[in-house]
């Protein structure tokens, strides 16, 4: 099959077909050359393109349907959606710019704009009794150029200098569109985890009791930032801390802080003993606002995440995947634990406890005449595909502990996965031998994470092939510099 034949798809003007078209879309663009990380933008784009059509172009009486062409180009493509609706004059779609959702979140316009934001090209075609045609035109980007693609509007508009009456408090499920347009608008697709861009999903995630989203909004109702704790995995203790912006002309005006002080004293949905933030190492700034709010550092985690996602405005010396510092902070008193530190990391886990403010814990050493581990592993994984990133949960140690573990990290490469986490129970007498055993294997250490999914965990790393250069990873704390060290020190990749 030609590789660069255009293809068509046509649809009946119903909106239940909206993911079939964007489906086809996105496969056409695979086909054309594009990657991954342009596919959201091209799903946006044609969202907008696509609603517009079934919404005005027909009465809804009529039985009509609509073309989508994709054509490729010599760098990109073309995408063209006839329909023979009712007339259009395109110079009467009102100027919009980013302000205008603040003001009036139904302000028309907003879906012109997003598509010319999106693409490169954007233009509408009256075909006199042919209909109308509207084109929209992308070109591929190699993975330097991909975070300039989506340029943030925070530039277009002033800091409000003066202090102003605001409201923090939970979110209404009308407002999920404002919560991911400001999003996009002001962070482009910088954030990793994708729920974000979509209402419909942070609306069920904060039903669900996955997510606990804070918005803060003007005494006139207008929206002026979100943060939210999401829960990982179903029985975890501890929430992220997460999809965290607040719109450039509220800076300044203390929002962070009285978001995260609502999400520490609203009510939870389970039971919260802690939260965490990640904090990437390409620079100090995010390092440094954890710092400031008192998320403290208890791990690094190398190659967690592409080098496609960039940061504007922070020069860059190549490309490499993206590490992240863990920050930690308890809620409320953290109890006291009997833990078995694996001797070789012992003072190294300590001194990160100490850090993060937990009380002087006991450590403890397996007797020898302690029962080896019998039976199977219970064991838990996770895997973020776009991230290219696993991890592996050791919940009991059974004896074929480290032969499940070479296993999944067999399937995992295989799979090109690049970055593999490993949690053991800091708690299971098991894991004071068993880290040695699997660091044979090439994991190394990472940090700990308190009230993990398996209780307190020590967390080791296994990096597949990745090519990281230490010197270019931003440690902003002293421990964090420490920390870093220890860790190149035991890759066994380094150097």
């Amino acid at each position: 099959m030609n590789q660069n034949a255009s293809l068509k798809l046509t649809l009946p003007n119903d909106l239940s077909y909206l993911l079939n078209a964007q489906r086809f879309v996105v496969e056409a663009a695979r086909r054309f050359g594009f990657t991954e990380p342009e596919f959201m933008a091209l799903e946006v784009a044609i969202e907008e393109a696509v609603t517009n059509v079934m919404k005005h172009a027909y009465d809804v009486e009529e039985n009509s349907h609509f073309d989508i062409v994709c054509e490729p180009l010599p760098a990109g493509m073309r995408i063209v959606i006839k329909e023979r609706g009712i007339p259009f004059d395109p110079t009467q779609i009102a100027a919009y710019h980013s302000e205008t959702l603040r003001e009036d979140p139904s302000a028309r316009g907003l879906g012109t704009y997003l598509m010319r934001h999106l693409m490169d090209e954007v233009t509408f075609h009256n075909l006199g009794p042919e209909g109308k045609e509207t084109h929209l035109v992308k070109y591929r980007k190699d993975p330097a150029a991909l975070a300039e693609e989506h340029p943030r509007v925070e530039a277009e508009t002033a800091v409000i200098q003066d202090k102003i009456d605001y409201t923090v408090r939970g979110l209404d499920p009308r407002e999920a569109i404002q919560v991911s347009r400001c999003a996009f608008l002001s962070h482009g697709y910088s954030f990793f985890d994708d729920h974000i861009y979509y209402p419909e999903r942070l609306v069920e995630m904060n039903r669900s009791g996955e997510m606990i989203s804070a918005v803060a909004v003007t005494k006139d109702n207008v929206f002026m930032g979100h943060s939210a704790l999401v829960y990982p995995y179903p029985e975890d203790r501890i929430a992220e801390l997460t999809f965290v912006f607040v719109n450039v002309e509220y800076r300044g005006q203390g929002a962070f802080k009285r978001m995260i002080d609502y999400l520490l004293k609203c009510p939870k949905p389970r039971e919260l003993r802690g939260f965490y933030a990640y904090a990437v190492t390409n620079h100090e700034f995010t390092q440094k606002a954890n710092a400031r709010f008192q998320l403290n550092d208890c791990g690094i985690l190398l190659a967690t995440s592409p080098s496609s996602w960039k940061f504007r405005g922070i020069p860059e010396t190549g490309s490499q995947r993206i590490s992240v510092v863990l920050d930690y902070t308890y809620i409320g008193a953290p109890e006291k634990r009997q833990l078995y530190a694996p001797p070789q990391h012992r003072a190294m886990i300590e001194k990160l406890y100490r850090n993060i403010g937990a009380p002087e814990h006991e450590y403890l050493t397996p007797p020898p005449s302690a029962p080896a581990p019998a039976g199977e592993s219970a064991v838990l994984t996770g895997v973020n595909t776009s991230e290219s990133c696993a991890e592996i949960y050791i919940r009991q140690c059974g004896a074929d502990a480290v032969p499940a573990v070479k296993k999944l990290l067999r399937q995992f490469c295989v799979q090109q996965i690049a970055s593999i986490n490993l949690f053991l129970s800091l708690e299971d007498p098991a894991t004071y031998a068993l880290a040695a055993d699997v660091e044979k294997l090439g994991f190394f250490f990472a940090g700990i994470l308190p009230y993990a999914r398996i209780g307190d965990a020590l967390i080791l790393q296994y990096l597949n092939n990745v090519d990281l250069d230490y010197g270019r990873i931003v440690a902003y704390t002293d421990l964090a510099k420490e920390l870093l060290a220890y860790i190149k020190a035991r890759d066994p990749n380094a150097g």
